[in-house]
């Protein structure tokens, strides 16, 4: 029988439990999501197809999603989210910038679409040849995995979601977005 009061024994039961859940996978979680070590800023500009994604409301059963990137002269870069509600319909566009957060090596960029609201992007990994890429945000609730294509090869894609895995992101929770339409 243990010589502590009821009410210590209850602290120090519900403080090596604390230390012990501090153990498990929740304390990875709350480790800083790691960056690519560079990002090529130039060699990422251009498009880029959301391949897949954690989904979230405002991207929600959009198509043919992609992203379009432009280097400003003042280092910021102009980013459109561009998709279609369905296949066949015009494009609609919502622009935003983004700022390089300094001494991230390109890789944590800072995104506004609307002010004052922002959010925090991490550039996880970039392919070698700058045609696969995966991006998260630093709470892992969001994750995207980008192509240079509409399409990208089975192999590519499973590598990507793994580098997400990696970092704590639920591979399972990600999406495959509609490219091109059924059937094309």
């Amino acid at each position: 029988m243990s010589t502590l009061p009821v009410l210590p024994r209850l602290l120090v039961a519900g403080f090596v439990l604390a230390i012990a859940a501090c153990a498990g996978p929740a304390a990875r979680d709350r480790m800083p999501i790691e960056p690519a070590t560079a990002v090529d800023l130039p060699r990422f500009m251009g498009t880029w197809h959301v391949i897949a994604h954690v989904p979230y409301f405002l991207e929600e059963g959009k198509v043919a999603t992609r992203d379009e990137y432009r280097l400003r002269p003042d280092g910021r870069i102009d980013n459109d989210f561009v998709f279609k509600k369905r296949f066949g319909e015009e494009d609609r566009r919502w622009r935003g910038v983004s700022t390089v957060m300094p001494g991230s090596g390109g890789a944590r960029w800072k995104v506004q679409f609307i002010w004052p609201f922002s959010t925090e992007l991490v550039v996880v990994h970039v392919d070698d040849d700058y045609q696969g890429a995966a991006l998260a945000t630093p709470d892992r609730k969001l994750a995207w995995v980008f192509g240079r294509e509409p399409t990208m090869a089975p192999a590519r894609y499973e590598a990507l979601v793994a580098k997400l895995a990696a970092q704590g992101v639920d591979a399972a929770a990600m999406r495959m977005v509609p490219q091109v339409p059924p059937g094309a």
